[in-house]
């Protein structure tokens, strides 16, 4: 896929005043000021609608994400997020009768539902760390080489420095060194999560999803993978969904908050958890719902 030229705009407001909305304009994203005009857009959703079978999982989703930032996905359970995510890297396709059935996802400005897409390298270009960690039943160090030989490289000198970068780039190399050759699922949970997400950026990809990827870890563990979320969005683009909304400001750069299969405000993290514009997002990061 090739980079698009296309640089970020803020983004209209589409939405009413709260009380006036009509059943097809009911939610809104409010002009997004805090996107800079000169910063290159790695992911375009318009206008996106999602099916599981009959039932209507995503309405209308439109959003840009910046590339070399961290974008949070927050909203309660069932909300849609999590949907919105794995179609960035078509893992929807896995299920049966789920389909995007209107609108387009690009990235790097290529639409990725195209019929010549070739899955795979998709998933080479945007990688995914899942809520559990999945380490594979071989040892750290073939956990991280397995990617690299199925991409067709077989050169020891270049798998032996990647496995290294991959786990210093994910602060696991000190713990780790001297047991490259033991079994991977002996790690601790939170190493284990750390070694998903160097097996991940191992291939280099451009954008890095994350669903959850902190919530079965104890609070140290959790703090080590955010200390880590922050330090990889100098070399690629995060999506997180997360159920954490501390975590999201610790983390994003911006933050999309949706409801009911409906984008309700997307707007920097800052200004949409101390000012957001609708009051539905109010009540949510207040707990009143959700």
């Amino acid at each position: 896929m090739e980079p698009a030229n296309t640089e970020a705009k803020p983004q209209a407001a589409t939405g009413q005043t709260p009380g006036a909305e009509t059943a097809t304009s009911r939610y809104s994203v409010e002009a997004d000021t805090g996107l800079a005009s000169t910063k290159t857009i790695i992911i375009d959703v318009e206008s996106v609608d999602f099916h599981y079978g009959s039932s209507k999982a995503l309405h209308a989703i439109s959003l840009k994400i910046p590339e070399k930032q961290v974008t949070a996905f927050i909203g309660p359970s069932g909300c849609g997020k999590s949907t919105l995510l794995r179609c960035f890297n078509r893992m929807n396709d896995l299920v049966d009768n789920a389909r995007v059935t209107a609108g387009e996802i690009r990235i790097k400005g290529a639409n990725i539902n195209a019929p010549s897409v070739d899955v795979i390298e998709l998933r080479k270009q945007v990688g995914m760390v899942f809520q559990k960690s999945n380490p594979f039943p071989k040892s750290i160090y073939e956990n991280i080489a397995y990617g690299l030989r199925i991409s067709g490289v077989r050169d020891r000198d270049t798998i032996d420095g990647t496995v290294e970068q991959s786990l210093r780039g994910a602060a696991l190399w000190d713990e780790v060194k001297n047991r490259l050759h033991e079994s991977a699922l002996g790690l601790s949970g939170g190493q284990q999560q750390r070694l998903c997400i160097a097996r991940a950026i191992a291939v280099k990809p451009s954008v890095i999803l994350m669903d959850e990827p902190c919530s079965a870890l104890d609070p140290i563990a959790t703090a080590k993978v955010e200390e880590l979320i922050f330090a990889l969005k100098d070399q690629f683009t995060i999506v997180i969904v997360t159920h954490n909304m501390q975590q999201a400001t610790r983390c994003s750069d911006r933050t999309a908050f949706f409801y009911l299969g409906h984008l309700v405000e997307f707007d920097r993290t800052e200004k949409l958890f101390t000012n957001p514009v609708q009051k539905q997002t109010e009540d949510y990061i207040s707990g009143r719902f959700g």
